[in-house]
């Protein structure tokens, strides 16, 4: 908590004030694309960030104390791509991951025991560890370009200003407001500005709207590799992998493409209200298309299915214990899962009435099992039975599908971003996105989690108990209220922000933005000089104009 507190504090002044930075020192048309590279930015470290936690999620937590690296690390496949995935991507992060790993295969081997989980088990904790030593370092190197920024910066198209000599005189009265401003301060405006704001319709409208789909993002992003992990069957380094390499990637792209046409088509406000508001009508229905990808609970006997897997799920107390396991004094409550070769998973070896094992580490095989079959050759080995091919198929379905919404939600939010920028006073702009960051953030980044997870939790069909008796994690959730949870709170959060976008869209057509108020104020430099140079001509066209000495006058 305290680390987030330090990096909130850091973060304020280049997001959000950032963004009213470039704002006010691009030009207009410029200010899009300059935007969509710093949203991009903003994308682009989570994607390295994923795909290091990944990285720390196929690392078991104790390193120095568990025996993983054969077992593991040589010839998996899919770590080994996501090693040079990372190596590709950020050659720097790969140095100091393969030094980790380098450390991690010189320990020493006597203390260690041999790990009987893999990654997919839902009992394994990644070495989140690493993942802070590495960021800390890197945000140590990338702090120290803002140590040479300037202090001013001139406004683009200001900067071929005529080379005369300055009016001493209006230099004067420059230095005279500025110590002026300093003088009052924050509290003498700061009031003002923000009764100003909350009088701004299309401010409040966009705040609202911003808070319900930051919540359904909160909501998809926070729990999308625990609904992978739980709805497909995937590990959750795969799928914080996925995650990144099917929603983060085009979420850069779009940023780059949506700032990109505003700057080359010179979209104005209104425009890209109806082009935000539309993509928005046509991200909603292609996102309630994952309803449709589903999968089946894990087949458990005892919890999410009878001992012959035929029954529908009843009470977990009641289904527990069989006629095949009651004489071995099992516990009910521990989660040691085995698979058996009759396709159905049980609670723990005990529970399948094995009777003899194996092997070592995850290579552990149990035998004479009496509950998988009546013969006395039936066997399990550890971990959940597969979902199957079918299963697979459909993730890639959801996959796919979240790339396409990911697409249109970027593309989206660049123009919707600007018409909100558009619609604040220019002295006000900072107080602005600072205000709206913090709403975001209080009202959504922070409870959302919270809530949502609560109503999650309420799904778990098996809660683990620890050795000491107090309640431990959930283990396995009945998967189609989990999903119903999961989508049906980012469908009912996105359809609710239609109404305030949908006010926006009417009173963008209707009012006059004050960018366009104060237009004829703050005309470009180019502009104004244009027009001084016509008002030259028309003097020097006037027959009253005699003499060079009543022109230069004039002038």
């Amino acid at each position: 908590m305290v680390g987030n507190v330090i990096r909130g504090i850091g973060e304020t002044p280049i997001m959000p004030l950032g963004i009213s930075y470039i704002e006010d020192f691009a030009k207009s048309e410029n200010s899009p694309l300059y935007i969509g590279i710093l949203e991009t930015g903003k994308i682009t470290g989570p994607l390295v960030g994923v795909l290091l936690g990944s990285f720390c999620a196929r690392t078991y937590v104790d390193t120095g104390s568990v025996n993983t690296v054969n077992e593991i690390w040589r010839g998996n496949v899919g770590i080994i791509r996501m090693y040079h995935f990372i190596l590709i991507s950020a050659p720097l992060l790969a140095a100091i991951c393969k030094q980790f790993i380098t450390i991690y295969r010189h320990l020493p081997k006597r203390s260690r025991d041999d790990l009987t989980i893999t990654p997919t088990d839902t009992r394994w904790v990644g070495a989140w560890w690493i993942g802070f030593l590495i960021c800390a370092g890197m945000n140590i190197l990338t702090s120290i370009p803002f140590f040479f920024f300037p202090k001013t910066l001139p406004k683009e198209g200001l900067e071929d200003i005529a080379d005369g000599p300055k009016n001493d005189n209006e230099e004067k009265h420059r230095e005279e407001d500025k110590e002026e401003k300093q003088k009052c301060g924050v509290t003498k405006d700061f009031l003002p500005f923000m009764k100003s704001l909350i009088c701004n319709p299309i401010y409040m409208l966009f705040i609202l709207t911003s808070v319900l789909q930051f919540t359904s993002f909160i909501n998809i992003a926070t729990f999308k590799p625990k609904y992978v992990e739980q709805q497909f069957g995937k590990s959750n380094a795969e799928a914080i992998f996925l995650m990144g390499l099917y929603n983060l990637i085009p979420i850069c792209i779009g940023y780059l493409v949506g700032g990109y046409t505003m700057k080359k088509f010179k979209i104005t406000v209104r425009k890209a209200a109806y082009i935000a508001f539309f993509l928005f009508l046509a991200e909603y229905p292609v996102s309630l298309c994952n309803f449709l990808m589903t999968c089946d609970n894990f087949p458990v006997a005892g919890l999410t299915t009878s001992y012959e897997g035929v029954q529908p799920p009843l009470d977990v107390e009641n289904m527990v214990l069989a006629d095949c396991n009651t004489r071995c004094s099992c516990l009910t409550k521990t989660w040691d899962p085995v698979c058996g070769d009759n396709g159905l998973a049980y609670m723990s070896a005990c529970l399948a009435g094995c009777e003899k094992s194996v092997g070592t580490g995850i290579n552990m095989v149990f035998q004479n099992c009496s509950c998988i079959g009546s013969s006395g050759n039936s066997s399990a080995v550890l971990g959940l039975c597969n979902k199957g091919r079918d299963c697979d198929n459909r993730m890639q379905y959801f996959l796919i599908i979240s790339l396409i919404c990911s697409v249109i939600y970027s593309l989206e939010a660049m123009p919707g971003f600007m018409v909100f920028l558009r619609c604040i006073k220019p002295e006000e702009k900072s107080l602005g996105v600072g205000f709206h960051a913090f709403c975001t953030r209080i009202l959504a980044g922070i409870p959302a989690p919270i809530y949502i997870g609560a109503l999650l939790d309420r799904t778990c069909l098996h809660w683990e108990t620890l050795k000491c008796g107090e309640p431990g994690a959930c283990r396995m959730y009945d998967i189609n209220s989990f999903r119903r949870v999961y989508l049906g709170m980012s469908a009912a959060l996105k359809a609710s922000s239609f109404l305030p976008a949908f006010f926006i869209l009417i009173l963008v057509r209707k009012l006059q933005l004050p960018e366009e108020i104060n237009s004829s104020e703050s005309k470009p430099a180019e502009m104004k000089l244009t027009e001084k140079e016509g008002e030259c001509m028309e003097v020097h066209r006037s027959p009253e104009v005699d003499n060079d000495g009543e022109l230069k006058t004039k002038l």
